[in-house]
């Protein structure tokens, strides 16, 4: 057996300079004109350089880009399910020349990540991209906000990446790219092996999903995004400690890797759960867990939307196909873990779990039951919450907006 291919069927394509072909263009890029890119931009470089966005060469034209938004397939042919692109303003786009090299600014930082040839400037309809990638045009969505938020003009054209920003050091110990997993995967002898997408710490629900894809897959990739999250959402680095225990506690050896990647949740559901397998494959994945609600926000989207948008997608298009397990939950009738599909009981039976649930119940100060979270994860997250201001939690400041108080 092998692992799955990258995307597209080809080699991975990561657009990463290295060594003295490196030099020459960091020095090179001092005297280019400047494009700055807002950190979700600048996190797609980022995946465009590592080979995760396999075989994108760059920053999206105006073709791939209407023909991701009408049916999830660029120029090409290629099925890719949301557009990954770069704005600029009107006036700094009409000062731009089709052909110019420009240098690609994180505009946080001030780095220099990038070189792109600009082969095409572009105005796109934003409310259309929202409805193709969301499902709406609600500006409360924090997807659409960004959406509608970028700059007038898209830039498109092949880039080199010449950094990976903060996460290497920030992150050492999970930060991978694509051909690190797939080096670990054959190492291993792993050639089914499962992504499980997670944002949050793993509560009971989480590691019953895994553990599913541990019986009849080699091996589960617990694949954390590094990227800019929501308001109230654990850090990476929390998350990753509680991971760790977790495995280390409840896992048997050599079935679980734990590593990050470094992009932006769009809250897309299932767009993004297609996205995600996208690239999963190219980390060599050939599974994505998708269970209850995957990369969704607020009630967008139903439960089980983002497993039934894979009915849609050939395996000729999507190689990585999706391991669709039911709402999952705690049963005291049954005894441990269960689903829709296994427990009989009612409701009443049920401790239903969720990682908003287990946060409010943190930031309250209370202690989530063995039944919801392991007590090791527990005390992690609860030394994290100790740490934070009540001003700094996400809960005290919507319960103050909604009282006043």
């Amino acid at each position: 057996m092998r692992l799955v291919h990258p995307h597209g069927g080809g080699d991975l394509k990561p657009l990463l300079l290295e060594g003295a072909a490196l030099s020459e263009a960091q020095e090179k890029a001092k005297g280019l004109e400047k494009v700055m890119m807002t950190s979700r931009e600048s996190c797609d470089l980022i995946m465009l350089g590592i080979g995760a966005f396999t075989p994108l060469e760059g920053f999206m034209g105006e073709a791939d880009w209407k023909g991701i938004v009408t049916d999830s397939h660029m120029a090409s042919g290629l099925f890719w399910p949301i557009p990954i692109t770069l704005s600029a303003t009107k006036e700094q786009a009409d000062s731009l020349s089709i052909g110019q090299d420009v240098a690609l600014v994180d505009e946080e930082s001030g780095e220099i990540r990038g070189i792109m040839t600009v082969n095409e400037k572009y105005g796109i309809d934003k409310a259309k991209e929202c409805q193709s990638t969301f499902g709406t045009t609600d500006m409360e969505h924090p997807g659409v906000q960004k959406v509608m938020g970028q700059k007038d003009i898209n830039i498109g054209g092949p880039v080199q990446c010449l950094s990976e920003g903060e996460f290497p050091a920030k992150y050492p110990g999970i930060y991978k790219r694509p051909a690190e997993t797939r080096a670990m995967f054959e190492e291993k002898k792993w050639h089914q092996v499962a992504a499980f997408q997670t944002r949050n710490p793993m509560h009971r629900s989480h590691e019953y999903l895994a553990k599913i894809a541990i019986e009849v897959l080699d091996g589960v990739l617990i694949h954390q995004i590094l990227g800019k999250l929501k308001p109230g959402d654990i850090p990476a680095e929390v998350r990753a400690e509680a991971i760790d225990v977790l495995t280390d506690k409840y896992f048997a050896d050599d079935t679980v890797i734990q590593a990050g990647y470094p992009m932006e949740m769009r809250y897309a559901g299932p767009k993004e759960a297609l996205l995600h397998a996208v690239f999963r494959q190219n980390y060599g994945c050939s599974h994505l867990i998708v269970g209850r609600d995957h990369a969704g926000v607020g009630d967008y989207y139903g439960p089980f939307d983002a497993q039934y948008i894979f009915d849609q997608v050939t395996p000729e298009e999507l190689e990585t196909r999706p391991l669709k397990i039911d709402w999952t939950f705690f049963c005291y009738k049954c005894g441990g873990m269960a689903s829709m599909k296994t427990c009989p009981h009612d409701k009443d039976d049920r401790l239903l779990l969720s990682g908003t649930k287990l946060r409010k119940m943190l930031s309250e100060g209370e202690n989530p039951p063995d039944e919801f979270s392991r007590p090791e994860v527990v005390e992690v997250l609860q030394k994290y919450y100790a740490s934070l201001r009540a001003e700094d939690k996400v809960e005290v400041k919507l319960h103050r907006a909604a009282t006043g108080e």
